[in-house]
């Protein structure tokens, strides 16, 4: 059996000092002829991590993060379900009037919508996005510079129109993404610092399914998902025969993420002269593993354990199989604050709160006009 040696890992003092674009956004979905699945789900997110959920089965805005939870009160709570009950209202009329444009009747029909900023905290760079899709392909997308729309279907080219004329409502949306929506990511980030802002390191791994597959390098359990990999050769970036896989999402929160390298021409000796790359968004230094084939977790390593252990169980059962004849001839007898920032998914008046901040919780327009 192989012995699995510990990593040659390099952890040079890790400390947050890159800048870091932290991001919020809202996901609504409304939907029709789903059975068993809410008509209508919006989600709110903040540096990836859900943190509010509505459904129109629950019919209810409640917190999906403890310090969420923690940091506002029922009046806040109350508000956000009175607003998204008012959203789910307009997304339910948008279907229809979508489907009427589209000569549809029945079937199964989905309304998307995603928007949000992202916030650069070194720079304080700002950008912002507005999404509409309709049957999982696109269609009115808020372009900020020019604070025009763009309609890649002739169907949403009446939407487009509509709002390019509404100056005020354009205005409205880039304010949003601009100056409300990256307001509230920093209020939110303070609100969650101990989760949002925490880093996690990974626990790195080199794998191989076989001796004629390529090398995986994989790192699991790290936060946040702001991450690189990559391989390296003799100190610099190597892209043959790499291929980067997706950032996955644990059980617990946090992610996992591998990259590959095939080395089936590379003689065993030179090995060595690879190391794979693990980089922190926001982190000065990198986490080095060098390729080391004495420690690279393999499925053959693994398949010779069976044999072993059944000649053993084997063993073991016929030792005790005689003692316990032995032992019978032996015997002869037995014996578990204030209104959201999130903007409404069309026309929208901010208001202001109580702390002079700017809300935006205001009933929605239809996604579309007929």
């Amino acid at each position: 059996m192989k012995t699995f040696l510990c990593l040659t890992v390099v952890f040079l003092g890790l400390s947050r000092a890159a800048a870091v674009t932290h991001s919020l956004q809202y996901f609504y979905t409304a939907s029709s002829g789903i059975p068993s699945f809410p008509e209508f789900v919006t989600v709110g997110m903040v540096d990836g991590q859900p943190f509010t959920y509505y459904d129109s089965n629950i019919r209810k805005e409640i917190p999906k993060q403890d310090w969420m939870a923690k940091a506002e009160g029922p009046k806040y709570w109350d508000s956000q379900t009175l607003a998204s009950i008012g959203d789910e209202q307009t997304f339910k009329a948008s279907i229809n009037i979508v489907k009427q444009r589209f000569n549809q009747t029945g079937g199964v029909h989905v309304v998307q919508m995603m928007y949000g900023c992202e916030w650069d905290d070194e720079t304080n760079e700002v950008d912002g996005y507005e999404h509409y899709g309709y049957d999982g392909e696109d269609f009115v997308t808020f372009h900020l510079k020019t604070q025009t729309w763009v309609a890649p279907k002739q169907k949403a080219v009446m939407t487009k129109h509509k709002w390019d004329n509404d100056k005020a409502f354009s205005a409205k949306v880039k304010n949003y993404h601009t100056q409300i929506c990256p307001a509230w990511v920093k209020k939110y980030l303070n609100y969650g610092r101990s989760s949002l802002m925490r880093t996690v390191l990974p626990s790195v791994s080199l794998l191989q399914k076989s001796s004629s597959s390529a090398i995986s390098c994989h790192a699991t359990g790290f936060y946040p998902d702001r991450v690189e990999m990559f391989w390296k050769k003799d100190g610099v970036e190597f892209h043959e025969g790499v291929h980067k896989g997706e950032i996955l999402t644990n059980n617990d929160g946090t992610f996992q993420m591998s990259v590959d390298l095939d080395l089936r021409s590379v003689p065993a000796e030179d090995w060595r002269r690879y190391d794979c790359v693990f980089q922190f968004s926001g982190v000065n230094e990198d986490i080095i593993t060098t390729l080391d084939k004495t420690v690279i977790r393999t499925n053959e390593a693994s398949a010779a354990v069976p044999s072993t252990m059944i000649i053993a169980i084997a063993i073991g059962i016929l030792l005790a199989a005689i003692a316990l004849a032995s032992r019978k001839t032996d015997m002869k007898t037995p014996p578990e604050n204030d209104p959201e920032r999130k903007r409404s998914p069309s026309d929208s008046d901010s208001a202001t709160s109580s702390d002079g901040s700017y809300t935006d919780i205001t009933s929605t327009t239809q996604l579309v006009t007929k």
